[in-house]
Formats: C-alpha cells, sequence, structure tokens
C-alpha cells in the first residue's frame, strides 16, 4: 500500500463466523520500489500539487483520492509511481507542516478520470508503502454523508491483530464501505475499537445485525451505530443533571443499614 507490497492481514484467516479475509494479492498486482534515493523529497523536487484536493469543477469526470497512513518520508515521485500504474495522474500532494515541511502523514491523488480512481481504490487499496499499509478513500466524493455520520458504525473489542484491512474485508459484504480505521496508539498498536463508514444507511444496519455479538478473532465484538462526540456529551450532560446517586466512604464498620439511611434522611 523493494518496500511496497500486497498487504496482508494476520486476522484474515481467523476471524469468524464472518467470512475470512481474502488475501489481497487477488486483487493487487502492484509492486513498486519505494527506495528511491532523495528524488521528491522537499527541497523543491516535490510534483506539481493542486491548490485544492477535490475534483476540478472543469472536468466533471476527475477523481480525488485521499491517501491516509503514509510513513513521513513517502513522497509524491513515490506515490506517483504506485498510482500512474492504473491510470493517467492529474496531479499529487502530500500534505505537510507548513512550518518545518514535515509530511502530516497523507496525500491527494488526483486522476483526470473516476474510472481510474475507481480502480485505484479496489486495487491499491491498504497496500504496503515503506512498510505500512495505505488507506485510501474518495476525497469530498460526499462532504454532506460524511457530516451528517450517516452510516458511521463503531466497533469494539477488537483482536489486536485486526488491522484497517481486516476490517475492511470483513464490513465490505455488506455494503460499500466509503472509509474504514482502526484507532491506534501512538506506537501504532490497536486500542480495540474502530470505524467503518458506509454510503448507506441501511449496509450500516446490516453490518450491526449481522456482526454485533458474533467472534472475530475468537473475541465477541461490539457493533453499533457511531454516536458524534457533540452528542454523546449532550447525553452525559443530561445524565448528570438527573444524577441522584452519591458515594460515601469511610463509614463505621459498625453502621447499620436503617443508621445510615437515617443519617440522609434528614436532607
Amino acid at each position: 500500500m523493494s518496500d511496497t507490497q500486497t498487504a496482508t492481514s494476520p486476522a484474515g484467516n481467523n476471524a469468524q463466523p464472518i467470512s475470512p479475509v481474502a488475501d489481497a494479492s487477488a486483487t493487487n498486482g502492484t509492486s513498486l520500489n519505494t527506495n528511491i534515493g532523495n528524488v521528491g523529497a522537499s527541497d523543491g523536487n516535490d510534483l506539481a500539487t493542486p491548490t485544492s484536493a477535490a475534483p476540478s469543477t472543469a472536468n466533471p469526470n476527475s477523481a480525488s483520492l485521499y491517501v491516509g497512513e503514509l510513513d513521513p518520508s513517502v513522497t509524491e515521485a513515490m506515490l506517483f509511481e504506485l498510482f500512474s500504474s492504473i491510470g493517467q495522474v492529474a496531479s499529487i500532494r502530500v500534505c505537510r507542516d507548513a512550518v518545518t515541511r514535515r509530511s502530516l502523514g497523507y496525500a491527494y491523488v488526483n486522476y483526470n478520470n473516476s474510472a481510474d480512481g475507481e480502480r485505484a481504490l479496489e486495487e491499491l487499496n491498504y497496500t504496503l508503502i515503506k512498510g505500512k499499509p495505505c488507506r485510501i478513500m474518495w476525497s469530498q466524493r460526499d462532504p454532506a454523508l460524511r457530516k451528517t455520520g450517516q452510516g458511521n458504525v463503531f466497533i469494539k473489542n477488537l483482536d489486536s491483530a485486526i488491522d484497517n484491512k481486516a476490517l475492511h474485508d470483513t464490513f465490505a459484504s455488506f455494503g460499500n464501505v466509503l472509509s474504514c480505521k482502526v484507532a491506534q496508539d501512538e506506537m501504532g498498536n490497536s486500542k480495540g475499537y474502530g470505524f467503518v463508514h458506509y454510503e448507506t444507511a441501511n449496509d450500516a444496519n446490516e453490518a450491526i445485525k449481522h456482526v454485533n455479538g458474533m467472534l472475530l478473532n475468537e473475541k465477541k465484538v461490539f457493533v453499533g451505530h457511531h454516536i458524534p462526540k457533540k452528542d454523546r456529551m449532550s447525553k452525559f450532560e443530561e445524565m448528570k443533571a438527573n444524577f441522584t446517586n452519591i458515594y460515601v466512604k469511610n463509614i463505621d464498620l459498625e453502621t447499620t443499614d436503617d443508621e445510615f439511611r437515617d443519617m440522609f434522611e434528614k436532607h
């Protein structure tokens, strides 16, 4: 997603009772040598980049892809070599810190036509680049859908061996997956939960219906609708406002239930 090769998942063959994760080599036939000296480094050799990663309005058939989970050393030249194997690339931009010019770990790849974008998404997703599987999804394909959170699914109690690709392959059978990610700590280890964003709410409902409570790598997972943070906080504040329980400690061991009740009933 040489350093670039087909990504495989250690979790794929053990995820039960969901169908085993298919070996990506069946679809990803791409091989890329990313041991490219200093080509594409941020010393001025970057390829021309667009001011916006969204598809150009001048060409309604153009396709813009988001490419994430990139190693900081990945350059535009490396991405160009990989993505041009699919079709003609209009432009590539690795997003960098404005001051340090260090890569932010994601990039945008623009094709001249949507068919090439579709193929790249299907064939190159989770390809290893510099030892890390890249994560590809459409860039701003439907901003309204993303903002509403419709079709967002939350999964917890994931086995540590399940990565982005294994999660994607498990849930892709229920509908078109727009994005998929396992939460990771600073060391790149799984936090045991993840998110899958479907194109429709119906697809999300089907995934919840079939996977919730099932075993993935011998661990029973919870799958439910993702609740945005602002909604969770609102619910928490509502619960706090109606909270009637208190916790009391350092009670004398000889205190009876009646004495304890009398102590608080006067309030």
